[in-house]
């Protein structure tokens, strides 16, 4: 098993960052790893979603644990490694919020393959950031 934590801090609320979470197909806009994404139902646990990333095939992921404003897993299964994603928003006592995303890899390939999976999480985080910040409060995206 492998794990990793990467997290930041942003003046935008909670749900100003949900609202971009909920748009999985504008996930595109903050995410540079994702090339296409299809949400298959609602954003809700259970719920299904296909991803390409640059230079890849296509994959499948779960949503796991939806809890509006407060954060969801996705978890993707590839050739016998499982991947469980965190996507965590706290709020913060001066106000604002800090977003952390948490994965854990398990299978005969973990460690090669989640130091690969995070390496862009400080990248996303930050694009994640500053469009969260730069949309008027109460906006939809």
């Amino acid at each position: 098993m492998w794990t990793h934590s990467t997290s930041i801090a942003t003046t935008a609320t909670p749900e100003a960052l949900w609202r971009l979470f909920e748009d999985v197909a504008g996930w595109t806009n903050w995410n540079a790893g994702i090339e296409r994404i299809a949400l298959n139902g609602p954003f809700a646990s259970g719920s299904t979603f296909e991803m390409k990333a640059p230079g890849m095939d296509a994959f499948h992921s779960t949503l796991r644990d939806v809890r509006p404003n407060a954060g969801f897993v996705d978890e993707t299964v590839l050739e016998g490694t499982r991947f469980l994603v965190s996507h965590e928003l706290q709020p913060l006592p001066s106000g604002g919020t800090r977003v952390t995303y948490a994965i854990t890899v398990e299978g005969p390939e973990a460690a090669t393959l989640g130091p690969l999976v995070t390496a862009d999480f400080p990248e996303v985080l930050a694009a994640l950031k500053a469009l969260a910040e730069r949309a008027p409060a109460g906006a939809t995206q």
